[in-house]
């Protein structure tokens, strides 16, 4: 996996917006406003952030080792996952697929549906 097919990948998503975040030189990934993922480098490594449930975070750390907590975001929620890794590309987009439906259904009502248009 790579950055490039990551952010083409996360662009698909309906409303999604890419902006820089250039403190921690990273591709912010939104939808609503609310980032869902972010593409960057941890440690010089290749990296991926995205969101997921408190559970389901500590769950994915436990059994993959290129998944670590998120040194600059809420530990609870995001996940860092290392691009040089184990993991297949399909676990790449589910992890992206369901941090993005998990920002989804926490944004208002009015913007959910002004993306289904």
């Amino acid at each position: 996996m790579n950055n490039a097919a990551l952010l083409e990948y996360c662009m698909a998503k309906p409303g999604a917006e890419q902006s820089d975040q250039n403190q921690w030189q990273a591709s912010q990934i939104k939808v609503g406003d609310v980032m869902f993922a972010m593409v960057c480098e941890v440690q010089g490594r290749p990296a991926l952030a995205v969101k997921s449930s408190p559970e389901l975070a500590e769950s994915l750390r436990e059994h993959h080792p290129e998944i670590v907590a998120c040194e600059r975001l809420n530990k609870a929620h995001w996940n860092t996952v290392f691009l040089d890794g184990n993991l297949p590309n399909s676990q790449f987009y589910s992890l992206i697929d369901s941090s993005y439906q998990l920002v989804l259904q926490g944004l208002p009502d009015h913007v959910r549906q002004e993306l289904r248009a």
